[in-house]
């Protein structure tokens, strides 16, 4: 009688341990980005995207190489993990660029429109159509993100664009990585992602190479990498130990880091229009997160009842 309480028992213990891992990532994430934007401040945004992917691969060829995962390279949909990676490293590149002219709440709160673009993208490309509340849903979030940007009417740098399409890409990016999931491991994926991004960039390095002055930008050069990879794999980690939409909330959590980020470092804080965009983007994001567990509640119950 003791073992489904013991098992319940150890599958809170697991969730718990899942979501300070998914809130770990978060911090690690918006520290990458505000050392991206300090960078940008002195050199040439891509130029510290390359630090990103080049520091992301060693970190992962120590965790993760031919030697220690055996066919660790070997991938069954090899286009769709070069594309998936391209996406990845355009929406990174689109974003450090913006971060040179936005505050860091401003672009944190215009990629919070990814999930939107994914629900709005996975049904023609996924089959997995969304119903009228969650269609109602995106269209609230949107004209958060409307209310964050302001276009035309003067309100934000031109660069918010930037942002709006690093979200597009990444709304692409996290798409291609579902349906790889059901190919690759997350290792292989992984890997590709840091090698791609690392060799998209180095034929760039003797245009655009400046070498930083002082040792806090050599620190920070080495460190965005470390950052990037490390987020990447305690969301692995993460993933492996709960569900998706028990950890989903908690990404939002990034707002809080992004906010004392940018007060504390660039001594910046967004205006009434930022807050207001940004809870109208994260309220929807939630409630679809709320429809996606409505949604398979009683699927899980009817394998429960089969179990």
């Amino acid at each position: 009688m003791s073992l489904p309480t013991e098992a319940s028992s150890e599958a809170g213990r697991k969730r718990l341990v899942a979501i300070g891992l998914m809130c770990a990532a978060v911090l690690l994430f918006s520290m990458l980005d505000a050392s991206a934007k300090w960078l940008g401040q002195s050199m040439n945004p891509l130029q510290v995207v390359f630090a990103r992917y080049a520091g992301s691969m060693i970190l992962v060829l120590v965790l993760i190489n031919p030697w220690s995962h055996p066919g660790v390279l070997r991938t069954k949909r090899p286009w769709l993990q070069w594309g998936r990676s391209l996406l990845l490293l355009g929406s990174t590149a689109l974003n450090f660029v913006a971060l040179r002219y936005l505050q860091l709440a401003e672009s944190v709160s215009i990629m919070f429109a990814t999930p939107l673009l994914v629900a709005l993208a996975s049904g023609p490309l996924l089959g997995e159509w969304p119903g009228p509340r969650r269609l109602a849903a995106i269209g609230v979030g949107f004209i958060g993100v409307l209310v964050v940007t302001r276009p035309g009417i003067g309100g934000m740098h031109p660069a918010a664009l930037l942002s709006v399409l690093g979200c597009f890409c990444y709304a692409f990016y996290a798409l291609s990585t579902r349906v790889l999931s059901g190919h690759d491991s997350s290792e292989t994926t992984m890997i590709y992602s840091g090698a791609a991004g690392t060799l998209a960039t180095i034929p760039l390095l003797p245009w655009i190479w400046e070498t930083p002055q002082t040792p806090l930008s050599w620190v920070l050069m080495l460190l965005v990498g470390a950052l990037g990879g490390f987020g990447h794999w305690l969301l692995i980690l993460a993933h492996r130990l709960a569900p998706a939409t028990v950890l989903a909330p908690f990404i939002y959590s990034q707002i809080v880091w992004m906010l004392l980020l940018g007060w504390l470092v660039f001594g910046q804080l967004p205006d009434r229009w930022t807050f207001a965009g940004a809870g109208i983007v994260i309220a929807s994001g939630l409630y679809l997160l709320y429809r996606e567990r409505v949604r398979h509640v009683p699927q899980e119950a009817a394998s429960a009842r089969l179990d």
